[in-house]
């Protein structure tokens, strides 16, 4: 395993930071603060610690794909918690960011027994997407903007969405989708309570009902949402936050 890179990691203060890990292709900011997730931690009592993951916002890009993975991702964070000298923490991730917290609550035990509390898990089911629809595809569509041809295309949106964002570094997320896909974890149970959350429409956690059993996890869908727009919903803070102990005065 190679050594963990150089993370932008902010720290929003409050007791008992919850680690908040972000999905593919955005940052720590736009998928945390813009979408009340700090304000509502902070209205329960709780800090925050708010990373941008590798090939992501303003941390270390490697253009590599070995530089890739849930274990390697997950080394990142845990480098994070030492750094701000954090022990156990609670967890939420979303989309990619919950391969990585997987990983780092246990999936990938060499990483960091014990030092995951609680894990939500959000945007997932069993299926790594990118090999899922195939690597040179995505890569095409995120260097190239070129459309993949299968209407179902579940990345469709998010893609979409990147090519109209500024500041992407598209060799380092071409990167990260080789490598990610080379690297799916097999879903078990990580011996720590586990909440995954989903929208009922998100086709990329269709599949959550059977990831959520694999994982010893409770499940929560919410109605109407899809893999962008379960991140922003009312609902997720009302299942999550309640679920690490918070107050959700939403």
């Amino acid at each position: 395993m190679t050594s963990p890179v150089r993370l932008h990691v902010t720290r929003h203060p409050g007791d008992d930071p919850v680690l908040l890990v972000h999905g593919f292709a955005t940052t720590g900011a736009l998928t945390w603060q813009s979408t009340g997730w700090v304000d509502a931690l902070a209205a329960g009592g709780r800090g925050a610690l708010v990373p941008d993951l590798r090939g992501h916002g303003a941390s270390d890009a490697p253009h590599d794909p070995a530089a890739y993975s849930p274990a390697l991702l997950a080394a990142d964070l845990l480098a994070a918690l030492d750094q701000e000298g954090l022990g156990t923490v609670d967890v939420i991730g979303y989309s990619m960011g919950s391969w990585a917290s997987l990983a780092l609550a246990g999936l990938v035990p060499e990483i960091a027994p014990g030092r995951v509390r609680r894990l939500v898990v959000g945007g997932i089911g069993t299926v790594e997407q990118f090999a899922h629809w195939g690597v040179a595809a995505v890569q095409a569509a995120i260097r190239d903007g070129v459309d993949v041809p299968d209407p179902g295309f579940a990345l469709g949106p998010l893609l979409a969405s990147l090519r109209r964002a500024p500041g992407i570094d598209t060799e380092a997320l071409a990167a990260c989708v080789e490598g990610m896909a080379q690297h799916p974890l097999a879903l078990g149970p990580v011996g720590i309570p586990t909440l995954l959350v989903a929208g009922d429409v998100d086709p990329v956690a269709e599949d959550a009902g059977d990831a959520a059993r694999l994982l010893g996890a409770e499940l929560v869908r919410i109605p109407r949402r899809d893999h962008i727009t379960t991140l922003s919903a009312r609902a997720f803070k009302q299942a999550a936050l309640p679920f690490l102990g918070i107050p959700a005065s939403l």
